[in-house]
């Protein structure tokens, strides 16, 4: 944790030591063919004449930053878009990018020509939105024990219950999906940004409070007062959803407990108190996350609220997971407030997952039939007309430049965050007999072709040896001879698209790495090897850095 945090606020100050003038500009359009709602029986429950005023389920609205210096130099972009990046399904075990992050891939490789990923001056962030209720996986849900479909309010299948409910991408398998619905994402943003001229000009404002979310009063009218509950997760938590199921027999849609998981609950957690399971209905609540307190609150109480405006743009910080229409009410409701107190014409943005993660915010009425998302909303069926309340304060406050008096609210608590870990520890790594790590097991052929699949297996160790114990380090790479220096270039690393990584334990601390390079089209013929890194242990901590290389192969057009 602690080289954590120090790796980030180097990351932080390198970020400060960089600044520079330069310009912004505003750009939106329309992202097509790469989501849809996940949860369409919730979005129709509510209201009609509000569903009127909206022609998809979704919001296919792509908000772009451009950044340039003060000469129109490009320094990068930050754009939102509200789509899960989920195209990567849950079978997948390799940390990789997913559509957004291989979005800004493929944006940073256009503008940071001949560098490597993470290299280069440029850089463009794909921020998420209100993505609640929002999947890539834009064929839909089927069965995959039958193959039709399950596109009902429960995402069951007849044979197999949920747990054969499954979306998928337009793709021939997730990778390709991911490829598919980044290209989507990327092509619309070098679009916008080459079309953006709204200038933003004027200040820039913010305005942060933190608020107990367990006890927030909602006026929602003359008359009527509510108030958010303690934190808790209902039983359609547990079913996960169809872009990621979850296990045993839960389904989305449940509005009644199930007597058996109750009681095993009762007698592993506790029983919720009468209080939180009134104050979450129609939720049935299977963990009251906000009465189990060890080793620590398993749900913060105290969460952040924010909102940054520069110029007529207002960036709206949400701690969550907002749904489609969560997120237009609270645009509008935002949008409103500035009007109503002289600042009309705000083009407002909902930035998700900001500061404290707080699960998803659904809708009244989506609340009430109790889907994934619905039972992921912890702080009761009024969670998004509290968000609505405080940020229009802060909107108020930003708008008659009062901010100063805003209270900043309850600070949240520090933990001394212990050293509690279910990780197991890693045992010390051995290589076969007569072998070193690094060496050889299975070789590369002598000759590929463009489209086909590099491959060369070695004696590995467990990467977690180099993750934990260096800020910085590559565990692959791919070169390329170049004969006029007589020196290998590298072309691709651990982070390119077109590289795999695989670790595989054997027994007695001995393990496999194979690297993969899927060699994409467009790539130089030539003569290349592929290069692995890595840190054996011994006893008492030692590591020790080593290295292993293919022999080199040839690739051809032919």
């Amino acid at each position: 944790d602690h080289l954590q945090l120090a790796v980030s606020f180097s990351h932080i100050d390198i970020a400060h030591q960089n600044m520079k003038t330069g310009r912004l500009f505003l750009s939106r359009g329309m992202v097509e063919n790469s989501q849809i709602n996940r949860s369409p029986y919730s979005y129709l429950q509510n209201p009609a004449s509000e569903r009127s005023r909206y022609s998809t389920n979704t919001d296919k609205e792509m908000v772009m930053l451009k950044m340039v210096d003060e000469n129109g130099h490009d320094l990068g972009l930050i754009s939102w878009f509200a789509v899960h990046p989920v195209s990567m399904n849950n079978t997948n075990h390799l940390v990789n990018s997913d559509n957004m992050g291989y979005a800004s891939l493929l944006f940073e490789q256009e503008k940071n020509k001949g560098m490597l990923p993470g290299e280069g001056s440029f850089v463009a962030a794909f921020a998420s939105s209100n993505l609640g209720d929002v999947s890539p996986n834009t064929k839909g849900p089927f069965c995959i024990n039958t193959g039709e479909s399950c596109d009902n309010p429960q995402s069951t299948c007849p044979a197999g219950g949920a747990s054969m409910c499954m979306a998928m991408g337009p793709g021939t398998d997730m990778f390709d999906s991911t490829r598919i619905i980044a290209q989507n994402i990327y092509l619309k943003a070098t679009e916008l940004y080459a079309s953006a001229a709204q200038e933003l000009t004027g200040p820039l404002r913010s305005a942060h409070q933190w608020v107990n979310m367990s006890d927030v009063q909602v006026q929602l009218n003359a008359t009527h007062t509510v108030k958010t509950c303690k934190p808790a997760l209902g039983h359609s938590f547990a079913a996960g959803t169809i872009d990621g199921v979850g296990a045993f027999n839960f389904t989305q849609g449940s509005v009644e407990g199930d007597p058996f998981w109750d009681n095993i609950r009762d007698q592993l957690l506790g029983e919720p108190s009468n209080e939180t399971k009134a104050c979450h209905q129609p939720k049935p609540v299977l963990f009251s996350t906000g009465e189990m307190t060890w080793p620590h609150p398993w749900h913060p109480d105290i969460v952040d609220v924010q909102i940054a405006t520069i110029g007529s743009l207002a960036i709206v910080a949400v701690p969550g997971e907002f749904t489609t229409m969560s997120g237009r009410r609270l645009r509008e409701a935002v949008k409103s407030e500035f009007g109503s107190h002289g600042t009309a014409g705000m083009d407002v943005v909902i930035a998700g997952l900001c500061n404290v993660y707080t699960h998803y915010i659904t809708t009244y009425e989506e609340y009430q039939v109790q889907r994934y998302e619905a039972a992921s909303t912890i702080y009761g069926p009024h969670t998004l007309s509290a968000y609505i309340q405080l940020y229009r304060g802060l909107a108020r406050a930003i708008a008659t430049n009062t901010v100063q008096d805003l209270p900043s609210g309850p600070e949240p608590p520090l933990f001394n965050v212990t050293s509690l870990t279910l990780v197991p520890a890693v045992t010390p790594d051995r290589a076969l007999v007569n072998m070193t790590f690094g060496d050889v097991l299975q070789e590369v052929n002598l000759q590929y072709r463009v489209g086909e699949v590099a491959t060369v297996t070695f004696m590995g160790a467990n990467p977690r040896n180099s993750a934990e114990n260096m800020t910085e380090h590559n565990f692959l790479t791919v070169e390329r001879y170049t004969s006029v220096s007589g020196s290998w270039q590298v072309v691709q690393n651990d982070a390119s698209w077109d590289t795999r990584f695989y670790w595989t334990k054997g027994s007695s601390g001995q393990s496999n790495v194979t690297i993969e390079w899927h060699i994409p089209s467009g790539t130089e013929p030539g003569i290349y090897r592929i290069q692995y890194f890595g840190h054996y242990r011994r006893l008492l901590k030692q590591f020790y850095p080593f290295e292993g290389t293919s022999a080199a192969f040839e690739i051809t057009n032919l």
